[in-house]
């Protein structure tokens, strides 16, 4: 007897007859949904007679031709920068964010920069034309092909009459195939679609955009799988105002390059100078405040770091960190203790990068301590003043990459005095004092 019914993990998509606690696959906890079982119709199976001549012979990699169209700008800077140049021809790309945070509008503002020099295929499975029309307009997007269609078939018989070059599905969460029972949205359903989509863009070349939900983790919605099977996984991020785009997945460029856009009435706008942005408003002589120089990929990025540290009645101290990692920024307060001799061990923690920028650069440990360090003294660091330098366990700062880079962008918006670690034939702008400290201890005698 058939079964109706199996259990299939979220993360990975391993398929049991039962639930497990476990998934024997992935190692993942919990993770085990009951699906209804696929019933494909396939052809031959396991014990088919393989052909003796393949479909398709291999070829020697030397000899495929590559064109000097393979990558095709989108008409968006900061999106082709995440990117790697452009969009690679026959790729497929999933966007994935928070709710709200600007994905469709993201899309839509690509694909009408797109159709005014290539043919576009926008499918919605959310929304009806009508409603793309009124958005269309909102955002000043080209004259594309739109279709509101949820059905996978109806969606590869439109690709094939009409042979656009970029497709958009706005979210493969909604697209379902009729030969799977499992409803829109569910791990079967989900990947076989992807599956499909993924066959259609590398067969006859054509560049699929894919908008993913995500769920209460903040992990894209579905099964693992889905992010293996894509090209170039892009996340976008941000508070009310200022949005990142970066990519968590990319064979065809950096994963450390970011777009930053900021929200507006006609939707998401460029920011070429993110730095005064981020900037913007930051308050002079007050205590629990530095300015760091971060690099994302190739660019260097200004970001204010706040902190604030009080005393607690409770006898375990509280922890709050966004922006920065947090096991990082605890390692940070146990070396701000052990040699700074500052003790925050009675009192309450929150450090904050402003503008909803998330940083993994280790040069942003230093501005992060001196910041802790001046909420701690109640003592305000200049304010023209920048810092940026790894910190080790013993408290000794180490060097990073891009110096001059890191002192050309802060002495540009205005800083005139630069904390950094000890190194050797620095180029500095003229203008601009340079303190260099051995330690983090060294560190705060040069500004405190």
């Amino acid at each position: 007897m058939k079964r109706e019914t199996a259990f299939f993990c979220t993360e990975c998509g391993h398929e049991s007859a039962k639930w497990m606690g476990k998934c024997p696959a992935c190692g993942a906890w919990n993770s085990f949904a009951e699906q209804p079982v696929e019933q494909p119709q396939r052809k031959g199976g396991a014990g088919a007679k393989i052909s003796a001549a393949p479909a398709e012979a291999p070829v020697r990699l030397s000899s495929v031709r590559l064109t000097g169209e393979a990558r095709v700008p989108t008409g968006l800077a900061e999106c082709d920068r995440v990117l790697g140049g452009g969009a690679v021809a026959g790729s497929l790309y999933l966007l994935s964010g928070d709710p709200g945070v600007g994905k469709s509008t993201l899309l839509m503002q690509v694909c009408g920069e797109l159709s005014r020099r290539h043919k576009v295929l926008y499918i919605s499975g959310e929304e009806s034309v009508r409603q793309l029309r009124m958005r269309g307009e909102r955002l000043s997007a080209g004259d594309m092909l739109v279709l509101a269609q949820t059905g996978l078939d109806e969606v590869l018989a439109a690709v094939r009459a009409e042979k656009p070059e970029f497709l958009a599905v706005d979210s493969i969460q909604t697209i379902h195939s009729g030969g799977l029972a499992g409803a829109p949205g569910s791990v079967s359903q989900v990947r076989e679609c992807a599956l499909a989509l993924m066959r259609l863009a590398k067969d006859e070349g054509v560049t699929v955009f894919l908008v993913g939900h995500i769920n209460k983790e903040g992990a894209v919605a579905g099964p693992k799988v889905l992010e293996h099977m894509v090209d170039c996984v892009l996340y976008l991020e941000g508070d009310r105002h200022l949005r990142v785009l970066r990519a968590e997945k990319n064979r065809f460029g950096s994963t450390r390059e970011i777009g930053v856009f900021e929200m507006a009435e006609e939707g998401l706008r460029e920011v070429p100078n993110p730095s005064e942005t981020l900037l913007a408003g930051r308050p002079v002589n007050v205590p629990g405040t530095c300015v760091a120089c971060v690099m994302e990929g190739a660019r260097p990025m200004l970001a204010e770091i706040q902190a604030l540290v009080t005393p607690t009645p409770f006898p375990s101290p509280r922890r709050t960190v966004s922006g920065l990692e947090y096991n990082r920024a605890m390692l940070l307060l146990a070396v701000l203790e052990k040699r700074a001799g500052l003790y925050v061990g009675n009192q309450d923690a929150y450090i904050n990068i402003v503008g909803g920028l998330r940083v993994s650069d280790t040069s942003a440990d230093l501005p992060a301590l001196l910041a802790l360090a001046s909420s701690h003294k109640d003592k305000p660091l200049p304010g023209e003043l920048a810092a940026f330098g790894e910190v080790g366990l013993a408290g000794e700062l180490r060097a990073v990459p891009f110096i001059e880079q890191r002192l050309s962008e802060a002495y540009r918006l205005g800083f005139l005095t630069a904390v950094i670690p000890p190194v050797k034939n620095t180029p500095v702008p003229e203008g601009m004092r340079v303190l260099k400290a051995k330690t983090l201890r060294d560190a705060c005698s040069l500004v405190f």
